[in-house]
């Protein structure tokens, strides 16, 4: 426990606001519950604080004693005050990044903030790329950002809301020309938003529909992404033509983000039809809106006359017969010499129409075409090189979102296609048991379905409810398609895929509801992308033959035509580091993106990998920049897609700038690793043999290591299920998808998301490091070459780099002593010493061989930032833990139901998520 950090004079500032935010919220709690709560908590504070600096059993035992002793009324609110101030730690810490931003851009033209769209813009300049090769990365430049809700945010909305409303007032405050009066009353706004924080209720009263968190979801469209996707395409176009004068830049629409929220349907049985079709019409409403707002702007700007400015007669002509045809008499703009505003009145009208009556645009291209029309026209008089940012603002966001604002993935799990296939085969008399048959058997079953025009559907026959709701499915996708039109729903995702007929189901039913047609004439329509999820390690492995056998089949071949022949494929990172721990899970990922993408070149096919992290690291997170720089670098040019879950959205894009500092990050770092690999220089990304036979040997022990605790150990699932927060998690109401995939209490059926989040609530975060020391040790063990050798890789190895890095966030964040107190909820002392002894040596292990490679004398020596942070947030997070472990312990000996004690600990999971920043 013992640690010290230095700090640094760029945090100065944001400890300034920690400590001022603090004294705000000791006036609160003095005025909510006395001195003697503002004592209290000031103790606890003190002794974790002194416990962290130099480690004394008599004041550790002093503290617990204080703990255990402290009076139900009085706990619940030194939980609240410990809880509330890393609500207000999170919101100084983000306005903090805003602050640092600012700084750089204030400095002088040769301080450039790394990882900027300007530093990377530089560093092509300086490495004299050409300008046709940047034009050609550009072209097929691919960030596509997909919203989850799992692991949903632990913190309620209104919360969110305070935070981000705190963090405008701490940015204002900044403000040196500030008057005493504006000072003043800005300091009492922070102190009234601060007294509204501790008089809101942090935990929610019922479990969130589905459409409450598309809702939330939709929340950042709406505040951030609608206006921070245009400005970095924009800001990056007209960096290029600072940099690069001489060529005229065009810089397509890279840069996009879709969801999974209501379209997610596996484990989740509330992801019904009706409720995609709500989420596909929510999509819409709000970027009618958002486009309704931006015109109603525009048309104040616009006041052109034609007595002043020459408009287009293409224009003019447009706007005397559409008003005939679109407007009712007197509703047309009172000014006839107006043009622009009568043409905008026009548009206004049209978009106030869509998906109610004939009269509104059928299509966002139509809603295109009239602002085209307007831009041609404003270029005629416009004065050279100064275009309408306002205008051309609105064109990229009609490009990039459309009427259908986000497209919608759909997901299921590869059972539910089988048990429905099995049905409807059996209806037709084409297959008596279609489930039984063997993969061979499934795939010509299939393909001479898929090569048959005649449906196999009965109109008239009944199914199961099941099979129904599966047609019902892609029913709503085909309808969807001619509704809101074919972005709204492109790849249809397919949860454990273990063979090349999972994917051939999928096809069969979107056959069935006309979404892939085949007609007389052989040819073939194909407007869904089917996708297979590798999740688990023996997935992982299987996943190139898998392809290869879907490459090689005619049929398959035909739908990848119509999709120019491109497959996508998601990687999960969840199950598989459950299945095998996080190193093994890494390696297996990264292997089989080469086996896939090198067997796919062999057969002419481009690859999108698609990245399901997590925001924590149990589960493949990290910095967004990281997670690209992480995958193999010749798999950057096929495009990247990336899971932001639900956790991490408020802390990535709750503001616009950081979401666009995030976004600016993983545009940079994308931009530049793509510019290397097609100008050949991909050499110093790549991996040198003995680098991968070296992580091969690391994975394969790692793996035995892994697996010998968490399958072979009889008592490791009680020790699991006892030793953390599992089982009261389930009450905590976060997210409307189940903790289990089936209702039982097996390994395999308990969802990644709860077993990352329990792990991290006891700070043991197992999944996120356990079994990676003793993988790297035994290779290093072997001779100083093999240390030597792994601090290479280190140094110049972007994947393992990351894998380190990450590797030490992880123990940084866990922490043993406090994770010593979870062992006393297992009942049976022998088996908690045991495995906790196991975890403490392999613990120790891991920092040891951690620090060697890096050449740390300290975990995170070489992110000072986010080690400042940790250290300023473990004080406040130990005594939610010693209350938590104090209070489970209570709970679990209660003979019947405590709904206060609940409560209680159900406060400390959410102040701990909001201290350590990650649930599952």
């Amino acid at each position: 426990m013992t640690s010290r950090v230095e700090t640094n004079d760029s945090s100065l500032p944001l400890r300034k606001d920690v400590k001022a935010l603090g004294h705000i919220l000791g006036e609160i709690i003095v005025h909510h519950g006395g001195t003697e709560l503002l004592e209290k908590v000031e103790k606890l504070r003190m002794m974790a604080k002194d416990l962290r600096n130099n480690f004394d059993k008599k004041i550790y035992d002093e503290m617990k004693n204080e703990i255990v002793n402290l009076d139900p009324p009085m706990r619940k609110q030194v939980i609240r005050a410990f809880s509330i101030y890393f609500h207000l730690i999170n919101a100084a810490e983000s306005n903090h990044r805003i602050r640092r931003r600012r700084e750089y851009q204030l400095q002088d033209d040769h301080v450039v903030q790394s990882a900027s769209i300007e530093s990377a813009l530089l560093s092509l300049k300086e490495n004299e790329i050409d300008e046709a090769t940047i034009q050609n990365v550009l072209n097929t430049l691919s960030l596509e950002l997909i919203i989850t809700a799992h692991p949903t945010e632990a913190t309620k909305r209104s919360v969110i809301d305070i935070q981000k409303r705190i963090g405008l007032i701490l940015k204002s405050l900044d403000n040196p020309i500030l008057t005493k009066k504006e000072r003043k009353k800005l300091e009492d706004s922070l102190l009234n938003e601060v007294t509204i924080l501790w008089q809101t209720d942090e935990l929610r009263h019922r479990k969130p529909t589905v459409m409450d968190e598309v809702r939330n979801g939709l929340y950042y469209f709406d505040q951030t992404f609608f206006d921070v996707l245009p400005d970095i395409h924009q800001d990056l176009e007209e960096g290029l033509g600072e940099q690069f004068p001489d060529h005229k830049w065009n810089v397509p629409n890279f840069l996009r983000f879709g969801s999974w929220i209501g379209g997610d349907r596996d484990g989740n049985p509330n992801v019904t039809p009706e409720v995609s079709w709500e989420t596909l019409e929510s999509h819409r409403e709000l970027a009618v809106k958002k486009y309704t707002e931006s015109l109603t702007e525009l048309m104040k700007r616009f006041s052109h006359s034609i007595t002043r400015v020459e408009v287009s007669e293409e224009l003019f002509a447009n706007v005397e017969e559409e008003e005939q045809v679109y407007l009712q008499s007197g509703k047309q703009w009172p000014v006839e010499t107006e043009v622009y505003r009568r043409k905008l009145a026009v548009v206004l009208v049209r978009l106030e129409e869509v998906g109610k009556s004939e009269l509104g645009y059928k299509s966002s291209d139509e809603l295109l075409e009239d602002l085209y029309l307007i831009q041609r026209s404003v270029n005629k008089h416009q004065p050279a090189q100064r275009e309408l940012k306002m205008l051309k603002k609105l064109i990229r966001q009609v490009q990039l979102f459309g009427f259908h604002l986000a497209t919608l993935d759909i997901r299921n799990h590869s059972g539910e296609h089988e048990a429905a296939i099995t049905e409807i085969l059996r209806k037709v008399k084409v297959a008596d048991d279609y489930s039984t048959l063997s993969e061979e058997e499934k795939l010509k079953t299939l393909e001479n379905v898929l090569k048959d025009p005649r449906p196999v559907l009965l109109l008239n026959e009944d199914y199961s409810k099941e099979t129904q709701e599966m047609i019902k499915v892609f029913t709503m996708i085909k309808k969807a398609h001619d509704t809101f039109g074919k972005n709204s729903i492109l790849v249809y995702l397919i949860s454990m895929t273990q063979s090349a007929s999972d994917l051939l189901e999928v096809l069969v039913l979107a056959k069935e509801a006309g979404i892939y047609r085949l007609h007389v004439d052989g040819s073939v329509e194909s407007d869904l992308n089917v996708a297979p999820l590798l999740e688990t390690v023996d997935d992982l492995i299987a996943g190139p033959k898998i392809m290869e056998t879907l490459f090689t089949m005619d049929v398959y071949r035909n739908h990848l035509t119509m999709h120019g022949d491109s497959q996508e494929i998601m990687l999960g990172y969840s199950d598989g580091s459950k299945d095998g721990g996080t190193i093994t899970a890494n390696w297996k990922l990264y292997k089989a993106q080469l086996e896939i993408h090198d067997m796919a070149k062999r057969h002419n096919i481009g690859l999108k990998f698609f990245h399901g992290r997590g925001g924590s690291l149990g589960r493949g997170g990290g910095p967004l920049n990281r997670s690209i720089l992480s995958q193999p670098a010749e798999t950057l040019g096929d495009g990247v897609k990336i899971t932001e879950q639900g956790e991490v959205l408020s802390s990535r894009y709750l503001s616009e700038d950081i979401a666009y500092r995030s976004l600016e990050q993983a545009t940079s770092t994308l931009l530049e690793a793509s510019v290397n690999l097609s100008e050949g220089s991909e050499q110093k990304h790549l991996r040198e043999q003995a680098w991968e036979d070296a992580m091969e040997e690391i994975s394969n022990v790692s793996l035995k290591k892994y697996q010998s605790l968490v399958f072979n150990d009889p008592d490791f699932l009680t020790y699991f299920t006892e030793a953390t927060p599992l089982n009261e998690l389930a009450e905590l109401n976060i997210g409307s998808r189940p903790m289990k995939r089936k209702n039982r209490n097996r390994f395999e059926d308990l969802r990644a998301i709860p077993w990352v989040f329990a792990w991290t609530q006891s700070r043991q975060l197992l999944p996120a490091w356990y079994a990676a020391g003793t993988g790297l040790e035994s290779f290093a063990s072997k001779g100083e070459e093999n240390l030597k050798l792994l601090q290479r890789m280190y140094s110049e190895w972007t994947f393992f780099r990351s894998t380190i890095d990450n590797l030490q966030m992880a123990l940084m964040k866990a922490d043993i002593t406090t994770a010593t107190e979870y062992t006393s909820l297992v009942k049976d002392k022998a088996i908690a010493e045991r495995i906790f002894g196991n975890i403490v040596e392999e613990y120790n292990k891991t920092k040891t061989i951690l620090l060697q490679i890096s050449g740390d004398e300290e975990l995170l020596d070489h992110t000072p930032n986010i080690k400042e942070s940790v250290h300023r947030r473990n004080p406040y997070v130990d005594p939610l833990n010693f209350l938590q472990v104090e209070l489970i312990k209570e709970l679990r000996e209660q003979e019947e139901p405590n709904d206060e004690l609940l409560t209680e600990v159900l406060l400390t999971i959410s102040g701990i998520a909001a201290g350590l920043r990650n649930t599952g």
